[in-house]
């Protein structure tokens, strides 16, 4: 008689564990970014409640407009959800650009993470922030 075998399976995030994950995922983008682009302004934003603006502060266009970005680390993908939270994050930091870096699912390089704008945002972005 043949034993069947069980597949493991993973223990289901809590809130405390998904608050860790996402922390994590911040702190890690946040020093990819500033050790990439030299700058040691960049780091995670502390949070700040209604006002929110955003999980990593310091980041700006080679124009020195203002970017802000909003990180994700979820199992299941809310775009339009997430673009607009960044876009109210943008307009509560005064910023120019507003994006969201979510995680890249089996990979936790944070070179090879996604980055997801609209249209409009990545034409600001390419022209420096500048309209």
């Amino acid at each position: 008689m043949s034993v069947p075998i069980i597949p493991e399976t993973k223990p289901r995030r809590n809130r405390a564990s998904a608050r860790k994950a996402g922390t994590t995922f911040e702190r890690r983008q946040a020093d990819w970014l500033a050790t990439e682009l030299h700058d040691d302004r960049i780091d995670r934003r502390v949070k700040t409640g209604a006002a929110d603006k955003g999980d990593i502060a310091g980041v700006r266009t080679l124009n020195g407009a203002r970017v802000v970005i909003e990180c994700k680390d979820t199992a299941t993908m809310s775009l339009p959800a997430w673009l607009r939270e960044a876009e109210a994050e943008r307009i509560n930091d005064g910023a120019r650009i507003g994006v969201v870096m979510h995680k890249r699912r089996g990979t936790a390089d944070p070179a090879e993470q996604y980055v997801t704008m609209t249209a409009a945002t990545f034409a600001l972005l390419l022209n420096g922030g500048a309209r």
